[in-house]
């Protein structure tokens, strides 16, 4: 029997209606995501990779077409605290220290996910190796330190979907580059649930083939997956592996197959 997959896009279409006229962002997107997959979403700007993350998370509803994580609306994974966010910008609360950041989920709702037993917010502040800045605010902080405060709340109530739209997409190249490998680790780590599935939006071609096992390419829109490129390169990843002929040849076919979607 085949295994039901985590995430199910099927069909999906999204338009938006305004003064000017309809605008269809989306249109017959079809992706399955195993358990435990990590999935990159890249695309050109405008084709709807946020559109289509913001669905999966029940935080837009289709216009036409259906996403189902576990078989279920987007809408109840949210709300048992399934669906963990990660935007590019950290939205920390400046009042609140880093270690309050972290706790503020779990002080919502007063609960986990309902499965998984939800991490300590003092465990995952120190996972993500912010012990010592447990007590800084916001504005004491870098702007690679914030993003690390926005995973480590995103963790906190043990999600088992993570959705990121351009995490890193704020960050300077060397602090992103060093993200990368900071994401990789925490999503393998036992302390933060260990292997969870993930959506990963990206302009980065190098970013999306060192994170993921699959990559799926938008085209221009109205967006529609126009190919999916399997990553089968070993984990753990290393910075030694983006030298090696696999990973540059995963990197020169992703390329190719944006060029061959690019806008004429």
């Amino acid at each position: 029997m085949t295994e039901q997959p985590h995430v199910l896009i099927d069909g999906v279409e999204m338009v938006y209606a305004g003064a000017g006229g309809s605008l269809r962002a989306l249109e017959g997107i079809e992706l399955a995501v195993r358990r435990g997959e990590f999935v990159s979403i890249i695309g050109p700007s405008g084709c709807g990779k946020s559109t289509l993350l913001r669905l999966v998370g029940g935080l837009l509803e289709p216009t036409a077409g259906r996403v189902l994580i576990d078989g279920r609306p987007p809408r109840r994974a949210q709300r048992e605290k399934q669906i963990g966010f990660v935007f590019q910008d950290p939205s920390l609360l400046p009042w609140r220290n880093v270690i309050e950041n972290v706790r503020l989920p779990l002080q919502l709702s007063r609960r986990g996910n309902g499965g998984a037993p939800a991490p300590d917010p003092g465990a995952l502040v120190d996972l993500v190796g912010l012990r010592e800045f447990s007590r800084y605010y916001p504005h004491q902080l870098s702007g690679g330190m914030q993003q690390r405060v926005a995973l480590a709340r995103c963790l906190v109530t043990a999600p088992s979907l993570l959705l990121m739209d351009e995490p890193f997409g704020a960050l300077d190249e060397i602090t992103r580059s060093a993200m990368r490998y900071e994401l990789l680790r925490l999503w393998g780590s036992e302390a933060a649930g260990g292997g969870c599935t993930a959506l990963f939006v990206t302009h980065s071609v190098t970013e999306a083939v060192l994170l993921s096992d699959r990559v799926a390419v938008l085209t221009p829109r109205p967006g529609r997956v126009a190919a999916v490129l399997d990553v089968d390169l070993p984990r753990p990843r290393s910075e030694t592996m983006e030298l090696e002929p696999d990973f540059l040849d995963h990197v020169r076919r992703l390329r190719g197959l944006l060029r061959e979607r690019a806008p004429v």
